[in-house]
């Protein structure tokens, strides 16, 4: 059976874990037709637009 040789310090401990608290949230972007906040390389919930062409009548 595999037993570890040494205990794992905090600081060992600690790094692996930290791994999985770097991601972060999407960040937004204003929308350039109507200024709005939106995700990017999406379609703007506001206005309808995307790249400059109207995706969604609003």
């Amino acid at each position: 059976m595999a037993v570890p040789k040494r205990k794992t310090s905090k600081s060992k401990r600690d790094m692996r874990r930290a791994a999985n608290s770097k991601m972060v949230a999407p960040g937004f972007v204003e929308c350039p037709q109507c200024h709005e906040p939106k995700l990017p390389h999406r379609v703007c919930p506001d206005c309808g637009y995307y790249k400059g062409k109207e995706i969604v009548e609003k």
